[in-house]
Parts: structure tokens; sequence; C-alpha cells
């Protein structure tokens, strides 16, 4: 009984033994055909990198080939042709302005040429003016002759204002050597420093260019 038993106790020991063996065998099987697999990855990996690098410098090479590529005949045309636009563009600019400024300077050369011919103009009508003025301050008893006088003189001040004469203010003013012209000066307690208390001819303007200087009396 006992020889029965030990022999079946070797037969499940060598069993076990066997069974053993055999996880132990398909385990390293397994990590061969896993160390034998790596290597073929890393291949692989080298092979995807090595094609990558190729395409990237295939690529590059087309760059670098584009980029110090010479220019064809019809793109040196065109890029010509942009040189010559801008320019005649950059001139056209400059004619454009020359032009308005041209036009501001004549425009304003033209106005100063029309207000100095008008004031001449009408430096030659002033003595007329001055001899109307003094034959209104003659007495007369022949009232047809005096209201005459005056309507030439009504007329005349209408004239000169649309042409923009203005007459410069003298009496009670204050003495300006801009505008008046002093031929005589005189001490009195009443009046201010420098005011205009006689007017003997006088004085006008248009706009603010002097026609003719008022001639006054000054005080103190």
């Amino acid at each position: 009984m006992s020889e029965e038993k030990k022999t079946e106790n070797q037969v499940q020991e060598e069993e076990t033994k066997t069974a053993s063996e055999e996880e132990a065998g398909a385990e390293k099987k397994e990590t061969a055909s896993a160390e034998e697999k790596k290597p073929e990855e890393k291949n692989e990996e080298k092979a995807d990198e090595k094609e990558t690098a190729e395409k990237n410098g295939k690529d590059g090479g087309k760059k670098d080939k584009r980029r110090f590529r010479k220019p064809s005949a019809e793109e040196a045309k065109i890029e010509e042709l942009e040189k010559e636009n801008a320019a005649l563009n950059d001139r056209y600019l400059r004619i454009c302005a020359e032009y308005d400024n041209f036009r501001r300077r004549s425009q304003k050369e033209r106005e100063a040429l029309y207000s100095d011919i008008k004031a001449d103009t009408l430096t030659k009508f002033l003595p007329v003016y001055d001899n109307l003025e003094r034959a209104l301050k003659q007495g007369t008893e022949d009232e047809a002759y005096r209201k005459g006088v005056e309507m030439i003189m009504n007329q005349f001040n209408t004239t000169m204002e649309k042409l923009g004469v203005t007459e410069i203010d003298c009496l009670g003013q204050k003495f300006d050597p801009a505008l008046h012209n002093a031929v005589m000066h005189v001490d009195d307690e009443e009046k201010g420093e420098n005011e205009i208390v006689e007017v003997f001819q006088k004085g006008f303007k248009i706009g603010d260019k002097v026609v003719r200087f008022a001639m006054v009396k000054v005080a103190n």
C-alpha cells in the first residue's frame, strides 16, 4: 500500500513539475517573441525617420532651389514694369503737389494784384472826394447846388463801399502810426494822452491795406 501511495505521489509531483516546466517554457517563448519584435519595431521607426528626413531634405532642396532660382525673362519684365509704374506714380504725385502750390500762389498773387490796382485807382480819385467835401463845408444860398453836391458825394461813398473801401476812424481815437499821420500837436488837459482831436484829411483802407493815412492833430 505504501509503495502504491509513493508511486501516486511521484506521479503527481512529476505532473506538477511538467506543468511548471511547460508554463516556464511558454513564458520564455513569449519573452523571446517580444524581444524579437522589438528590433523589428525599432527598424520600422528608423525607416520612418529616414523616410521623413529624406522627404524634408527634398522639400528643403526645393525651397532652396526656389529661393535661389534665377527669375525668368517674364518675371524680370514684370518687376521692371512695376518699378517703372512706381516711379511714374511718384512723379505724378509730385507734379500734382507742385501744381496745387502753384495754383494757390497764383490765386494769392492775383488777389494781391487786384487789391494793389484797386488801391492805386482809388488814390487817383481821392482828390475829387476831398474837393467835394470842401464844397459841402462852404456855405451857399443855392440849395439846389448844395443838394446836387450832396448827391454826388453820396454816390461816391456808395461806390467806395462796394469796392470794400472803409474810412479810418480818427476823432476821439488814440493815435496809431500805422493808420494816422500826425501833423500837429496840442496840449489839452480835457483830452487823453495821444488822443486825436482834429482831422485835416480823411484816411481810407481796403481790408487791412492802408490806401491813404489820415492827417490829424494829436493832443498831449
